[in-house]
């Protein structure tokens, strides 16, 4: 303020004192509104330092890997989702299949007649109908009908857990003869031992694996009991009806121990109840 009114006065000595005081005013106004417009300190005329320049590169940056880590994340969700969905859907279908198994079950014919589906009813009185089901505490193996039309025979269905944790299903091409079926009857049993190979695909018979189990227990219901198919005490209950059918129990329950792996697991039960139990009622 010294200044401007040291470079003030000088002019108005210069002048030889003929301005009045408006005029000295006017000429002091107007050296400070030119020192405030090429002023250094003007906002206007100054640019980003070195120095914000890095923080706001520092700023963006940090920005970008939050947005990255939050993408990558319900990425990641949606991978855990479809996987979890896909490993339900899985068992699902795997415990409908067996359902379906049980449910197309039927006891096999007289010894060396031909398969005929839809007779089966009245070509039980042989022996030979025990062999509808078989359990040894690893492999189940029954005697289905074909899913396709009648006439195209019946199939022999195995279910087995390896060692390892496997849960599987096999069957065979469908037979339509006493000896052919006996040797996929025989082939179902060689397959559920330990450590037999999956077949191939374009094999004659089928494998696929349903789930992983820790383990897994049948019970059959016969004459009002649940009793272990594999205990004395289950053929003594088994050997009190006088019927060739009471080889086939009225109800099965399925005891499943799901491994901790999947994406259900711990203990499961499935029953299935003969449809023709009661009458088809």
């Amino acid at each position: 303020m010294r200044c401007l009114l040291a470079q003030c006065a000088r002019r108005t000595r210069c002048v030889a004192g003929r301005e009045n005081a408006s005029d000295f005013i006017a000429i002091c106004a107007r050296h400070a509104r030119a020192r405030a417009t090429f002023s250094p300190k003007n906002g206007a005329a100054r640019g980003f330092t070195l120095v914000e320049v890095l923080v706001a590169l520092a700023i963006m940056a940090l920005m970008a890997v939050m947005t990255w880590r939050g993408i990558d994340g319900m990425a990641r969700a949606q991978q855990a989702t479809h996987e979890h969905t896909d490993g339900v859907l899985a068992l699902q279908a795997g415990l409908g299949q067996w359902r379906a198994d049980l449910d197309a079950m039927m006891v096999w014919p007289l010894p060396g007649t031909a398969v005929d589906p839809a007779n089966a009813a009245a070509q039980t009185n042989s022996p030979a109908a025990t062999r509808s089901l078989a359990w040894d505490g690893s492999v189940l193996r029954l005697t289905r009908a074909s899913s396709r039309a009648p006439g195209d025979g019946v199939r022999v269905v195995a279910w087995a857990r390896r060692p390892t944790g496997e849960w599987l299903r096999w069957q065979s091409a469908p037979v339509s003869a006493q000896n052919a079926w006996a040797s996929a009857w025989e082939a179902a049993a060689r397959w559920g031992q330990a450590g037999a190979p999956l077949l191939p695909p374009g094999a004659p018979a089928q494998a696929v694996q349903i789930g992983r189990l820790t383990d897994w227990q049948l019970h059959y219901y016969r004459n009002n009991a649940w009793t272990n198919p594999l205990s004395s005490a289950a053929e003594a209950v088994a050997g009190g009806g006088s019927s060739t059918n009471s080889a086939v129990p009225d109800a099965i329950r399925l005891m499943l121990t799901l491994a901790p792996s999947q994406p259900l697991a711990g203990a499961l039960q499935v029953d299935w109840v003969r449809p023709t139990l009661g009458g088809g009622s």
